[in-house]
């Protein structure tokens, strides 16, 4: 989809119109020619759209890819009031959204890529905030309903959930069933916390009798 001569730049502010055109020639790009392949001058020709006008909107080809990843991106964020069940939802339809399209290996490539270019890490660092605040809703709604605790850290929260995701995703275990999933959640949710049954002084007596029959 190339750019109708009729369309005009209009400064830093994107022309709506332009901008569909780009990310259009953009991800068509990324399908053809891959990560490695894609570049800046491959997207400009494909739009037909100069490189200055794609800089002006889009600072780097991380700014671009990241949006391409977003435009892609289609994941639910359910409101169940449960938010065990939210989370599992949403882990199951991140998975299923990175293992049966194309941005599961965008995103793979992007991250992969911040370890080296501080450009890349910081537009990543952006966008993970950003995301983030999606999933720190979910326990904010847990809060107001009064199933997670007032001190709970919605941020830290979604931290945790986002690395067993993106753990899955950089070792390309995308295919976690929903018990996998459930259980994750849950240890995030419970802790991993004896319940108090347990008495620990009893524990270390009983390694070390372990230990002394061992070296004895």
């Amino acid at each position: 989809m190339g750019l109708d001569p009729g369309r005009r730049s209009i400064g830093a502010r994107r022309n709506p119109d332009s901008a569909d055109a780009i990310l259009d020639a953009a991800e068509a790009v990324l399908v053809e020619a891959g990560y490695s392949g894609f570049s800046i001058e491959a997207v400009a020709r494909r739009a037909r759209a100069g490189k200055p006008t794609i800089y002006r909107w889009w600072p780097s080809k991380a700014a671009l890819l990241f949006d391409v990843y977003q435009r892609l991106k289609r994941v639910d964020h359910p409101d169940t009031g449960n938010l065990e069940d939210d989370l599992v939802g949403f882990l199951k339809s991140l998975f299923s959204h990175w293992r049966e399209t194309s941005s599961g290996s965008i995103f793979r490539s992007l991250i992969a890529e911040a370890q080296s270019d501080a450009t890349v890490a910081a537009v990543l660092a952006e966008y993970t905030k950003g995301r983030h605040a999606h999933t720190g809703q979910m326990v904010e709604r847990a809060k107001a309903r009064g199933e997670v605790a007032a001190d709970v850290d919605a941020t830290l929260v979604a931290d945790l959930v986002a690395s067993f995701a993106w753990t899955h995703l950089l070792t390309n275990r995308l295919d976690a069933d929903e018990t996998t999933l459930r259980r994750a959640v849950g240890y995030v949710l419970k802790g991993i916390e004896a319940d108090g049954s347990v008495d620990p002084a009893a524990v270390r007596r009983g390694r070390r009798r372990v230990i002394g029959r061992v070296t004895g």
